[in-house]
């Protein structure tokens, strides 16, 4: 899904993660070899390596804490995995942290504590990179992959009435084939996650939520009446929610929507097949 925190399109996290692996593994590697060689200017060059690492890493933490409260699909394998993903590096900064804290003066040799605080450390920055690098390679977080014809991504909050129906602007509508990603406010449960989308047979709505392993199907492809998870390739009709093809065995929920002149009427009472 596109990132909330980019830069002309470009997501900021994965551009600024580089720095604090660059960092705080060069302070690891400079610490050992000053102790090997017992060369101090090889570990003062690790402590302000930490530090900066430290900097660094907490920079490029904002943007990603932008992304995992807004971007990643509540209730998903995708949000646990960022969840860990989350710890594990503050676990890093922590951990860097009071190695800096413990050495006192930059010049001071990094004890063999020092030295077993950042090894810890750095193990845990590849588990770290390497949940990263999941959550961008499978669960496409931070990435704006468009099929054709698909159009700009697009998102709209709209809060929901008494009678259990809101209004969704049409702006400049959909064409066939195309989705948009409607927040629901005023719910039961707070917030839900509704795509809307439109069909050769006209505009359809249904949960933003694959029965898998809970991806945002905003986020999937619509074509010829069938919308297609983007992680595992769930398949669903999307008038009546049942499945078309796993790995899902569940069907999603659909919505009544109705087409006026300036606006779309959402009703959130599930029907067809999937109800539930």
């Amino acid at each position: 899904m596109r990132s909330r925190a980019h830069l002309s399109s470009h997501p900021m996290h994965p551009m600024l993660i580089p720095f604090p692996f660059a960092f705080l593994a060069g302070a690891v590697i400079f610490d050992v070899a000053g102790r090997v060689t017992g060369n101090s200017s090889l570990w003062t060059t690790g402590s302000h390596l930490s530090i900066a690492g430290v900097i660094a890493a907490l920079v490029a933490a904002v943007p990603g804490i932008i992304d995992y409260l807004t971007v990643i699909p509540p209730n998903s394998s995708g949000k646990k995995r960022a969840t860990w993903h989350m710890v594990v590096n503050l676990a890093v900064v922590a951990l860097f942290l009071a190695a800096w804290l413990l050495r006192g003066e930059a010049t001071t040799p990094p004890s063999n504590a020092i030295l077993a605080l950042e090894l810890v450390a750095a193990a845990l920055l590849m588990a770290g990179g390497w949940m990263g690098g999941t959550l961008v390679h499978r669960n496409q977080i931070g990435v704006d992959h468009r099929y054709a014809h698909a159009g700009k991504w697009r998102e709209a909050t709209v809060d929901l009435s008494a009678g259990g129906t809101a209004a969704v602007p049409k702006g400049e509508g959909l064409k066939v084939d195309q989705m948009m990603l409607v927040h629901v406010r005023g719910t039961g449960d707070g917030q839900r996650r509704v795509v809307i989308g439109r069909t050769e047979e006209g505009y359809v709505a249904f949960d933003d939520h694959c029965t898998h392993r809970g991806a945002s199907l905003a986020d999937g492809a619509l074509i010829c009446g069938t919308v297609q998870c983007p992680w595992h390739g769930s398949q669903f009709d999307v008038r009546t929610g049942a499945v078309g093809a796993g790995p899902a065995k569940e069907p999603i929920a659909t919505y009544s929507v109705e087409e006026s002149d300036k606006e779309l009427r959402l009703t959130l009472s599930p029907q067809g097949a999937a109800r539930r």
